[in-house]
């Protein structure tokens, strides 16, 4: 099979996600890219909105870093889960340094990619 995504996403374990606009959470993360990600939702969100989300990654030391992004969803689709809705987002704002962060995060050795 070949891959046609532009950037190589890795899978994510039970890392929540917050909507930094109304502190409430979103959803959690499924996979991650420089470019963007993959989120499950309890409930569908307004479709081809912005958002401005933050979630925690653990650097290679083991130090939480809390990385902000602004984020554009793409779109939705039901789950298997009743109730659950996987949802795409591609990162339309995003510090440069948190870019090289999320790069490097990816990239760490003995990840799983999707």
């Amino acid at each position: 099979m070949n891959e046609y995504r532009r950037a190589k996403r890795r899978k994510v374990g039970n890392i929540d996600v917050l909507d930094t606009m109304t502190g409430m959470l979103i959803g959690k993360l499924s996979n991650l890219s420089e470019t963007g990600m993959l989120l499950i939702l309890g409930e569908p969100i307004t479709s081809d909105a912005l958002f401005q989300l933050r979630f925690t990654l653990d650097d290679s030391s083991g130090k939480s870093r809390q990385v902000e992004v602004g984020a554009h969803e793409l779109w939705s689709d039901e789950a298997a889960a009743p109730g659950q809705v996987w949802t795409g987002f591609r990162f339309i704002d995003v510090a440069p340094e948190d870019v090289a962060f999320i790069r490097e995060w990816v990239d760490a050795p003995g990840s799983q990619y999707v």
